[in-house]
């Protein structure tokens, strides 16, 4: 991993999207940096607080996104250059501060840097955010490279003070997640100094109070500024062009798409008829730029994920320019020509590519595919997504699943955002009825909790992690509780951020830079708000099931059930195990009548293979992570553990 604080002026590495935007940071004499854990954004700030100490940085895992904003904006009124770090759902999170941001505009240069998701890789959407620059009248600058993400990070600071509004700075998964060769440029010393002015003439910028209104005044300052950012982005050195004066077809692109179109015009071979303008302004659009490179051709394709944003502005800027540049055929989203879901690729781009040229280009063969398929389809080995060794959700879901079940009232379950939402799929029993945004679990079931009065007699639960608890859990429950809602929450407490990397939250008593923190408890801010609470391992069946029982006997009001234990992947557990386990192979029934292969067909821990040959289930030793939660389902008790000394 290279140290993105050397002071190695124009040496080359290798380095990930994310540390190339954080290097640019460095470069850029960032002081503050906030955000919320989110693939594929959370890199940034770990590098960031990585080197926190050295750099005179101060770097926080935020409650929530819109928090994380309102603490890096903080520190651009004090005069700091601040970024705030997020993926694209997060970017819905901080929307409502982000709105009057833009209208208060900042002071330090400040940069909000969606990671966004094209293809949902680690995502259940892949929401486009780049509507937002446009909607809240910001700049919007996008890196087509590595190279670029780290120097566009820089001037993404600059341009932010100069306009003195936030400025998006928009990358994806493909170049936040890949890596490319990064030369450094150099790094400021630093010594920031905060001071927040705000004394002045009620209008001044620089003195006066900071706020969006009055709107009337601030919102046209506002424009103004996009109106300066379309001059400055004319001359930008992150739009470039490539290819013949006259060519036959001219692709306007952005971001990972230009590495994705270059390699595609490579493919077919036509440098000399293909031009490629790259644009890394693309909010608001340079319209001489634009001009000058449309009127080059009658063809325009237009490459982007997902959403057709840019060819849409583009067709509107080329309607308006009707009378200079004349008629054009686009190409793009619109016509079918590229896909309006998920990520590209230069396969993607190839094909229309071709076929405008009128070039015949065939990737695999016939004969290949013919035979890939059926080997994909039916030969390779099944990967069904599933919770890791030793997960406590997989115990927890057991146990709601199995209560829910001999309770037998068509009880059901909300969910939302986490490692937890596997509990939709049979690796959590199907367990979880609805899912949407963090916190949204808690948010609909306070709703399904008020609809006893229309004759609703279903038992209604709702999951949570202990992270989404302060994220977004705690104005929902303030709610159900407000309005008497008769739900169960139960919250999956495995002691930290776990599906993007175990990084702090105000539930752990350890920070983003690893320095102490204030630990809050669960339990007693549920109990502050007359909350009956109560606590279980979910390693023990018995108790955990009697609780969800009790719990749900109750029949006015919200409860609370804390299931707790440790992510078998945190740093408290790794490489650790509390059991050896091993089959009694000649008490395992397998496939017999009153057991039917339960352990791996139904429980389905990886650390639990069948043995096709013998007929029995066996212990895979190098996954088995020793939770010990397998010997309590087995029926015929063929499963022994041993506690390790």
């Amino acid at each position: 991993m290279t140290n993105i604080a050397e002071h190695d002026k124009n040496a080359r590495h290798l380095l990930m999207g994310n540390e190339a935007i954080a290097r640019g940071a460095l470069e850029a004499g960032v002081a503050v940096a906030a955000g919320y854990p989110g693939t594929p954004s959370s890199e940034i700030i770990e590098n960031l607080a990585r080197v926190s100490g050295k750099r005179d940085l101060y770097v926080e895992w935020s409650t929530n996104e819109k928090v994380a904003m309102e603490v890096a904006a903080a520190a651009s009124f004090a005069e700091l250059r601040s970024m705030c770090v997020l993926k694209q759902n997060g970017v819905n999170v901080a929307s409502d501060f982000f709105l009057h941001l833009a209208g208060s505009g900042t002071r330090g240069g400040m940069l909000i840097i969606p990671c966004e998701d094209p293809g949902a890789l680690s995502s259940i959407n892949e929401g486009d955010s780049r509507h937002f620059s446009r909607m809240l009248e910001v700049p919007l600058i996008e890196p087509g490279d590595f190279q670029e993400a780290k120097d566009m990070t820089k001037w993404g600071f600059e341009l932010s003070e100069e306009l003195r509004c936030p400025v998006m700075l928009r990358s994806v998964t493909r170049l936040s997640h890949a890596s490319g060769n990064v030369v450094f440029g150099d790094l400021p010393e630093v010594d920031h100094k905060a001071r927040f002015q705000h004394d002045g003439f009620i209008l001044d910028p620089d003195t006066g109070i900071v706020s969006s209104a009055p709107v009337d005044y601030r919102h046209g300052l506002q424009q103004e500024k996009i109106k300066k950012a379309e001059e400055i982005f004319e001359t930008s050195p992150f739009n470039t062009y490539t290819g013949p004066e006259k060519p036959e077809l001219l692709v306007i692109t952005s971001s990972a798409c230009n590495l994705y179109t270059r390699e595609a015009v490579l493919l077919l071979g036509a440098e000399d008829r293909v031009g490629i303008l790259k644009l890394g302004t693309t909010w608001p659009l340079p319209p001489k730029l634009l001009e000058k490179h449309l009127a080059m051709t009658d063809k325009i394709m237009i490459v982007e994920e997902v959403i057709p944003f840019l060819e849409e502005n583009i067709k509107i800027l080329a309607a308006e320019l009707a009378g200079s540049i004349g008629a054009k055929t686009f190409y793009g989203k619109r016509d079918g020509s590229i896909p309006t879901t998920n990520e590209m690729n230069p396969d993607l781009v190839v094909a229309p590519m071709a076929e405008v040229l009128g070039m015949a280009y065939e990737g695999a063969s016939a004969e290949y595919t013919e035979k890939a398929l059926p080997l994909a389809f039916f030969n390779a080995p099944s990967r069904d997504l599933t919770f890791c060794p030793g997960c406590p959700h997989r115990a927890s879901f057991w146990n709601i699943h199995h209560a829910l079940t001999l309770d037998n009232r068509n009880g059901f379950v909300c969910g939302d955002i986490g490692c937890y939402s596997m509990a939709i799929l049979p690796t959590g029993f199907s367990t979880l009825r609805t899912m949407h945004a963090m916190g949204s679990g808690t948010g609909v079931a306070s709703g399904f909790g008020q609809l006893g009065r229309f004759g609703m007699d279903q038992p209604v639960m709702a999951v949570s992690g202990d992270s989404t608890f302060f994220h977004a859990v705690l104005p929902a429950l303030v709610n159900a509780v407000h309005h008497k809602a008769d739900i169960t929450l139960v919250v999956l407490d495995n002691s930290g951020t776990a599906m993007t990397g175990f990084q702090s939250h105000p539930g752990l008593d350890t920070d983003a830079q690893g320095g102490d923190a204030i630990k809050l408890d669960i339990r007693k801010i549920c109990e502050s708000m007359g909350i009956t609470v109560r606590e279980s391992d979910p390693f023990d069946f018995k108790d955990t099931q009697q609780q969800i029982f009790e719990l749900m006997e109750i029949q006015e009001g919200v409860k609370v059930l804390i299931l707790k234990q440790a992510c078998a992947l945190s740093p408290e557990k790794k490489h650790t195990k509390k059991f050896e386990m091993k089959v009694v192979e000649e008490a395992c029934r397998g496939e017999n009548c009153g057991c039917n292969r339960l352990c791996t067909r139904i429980f389905r821990c990886p650390g639990l293979v069948w043995d096709q040959e013998q007929g029995i289930s066996k212990i895979d030793d190098a996954i088995c992570v020793g939770c010990g939660v397998c010997a309590d389902i087995c029926p015929a008790g063929a499963i022994d553990r041993k506690e390790v000394a």
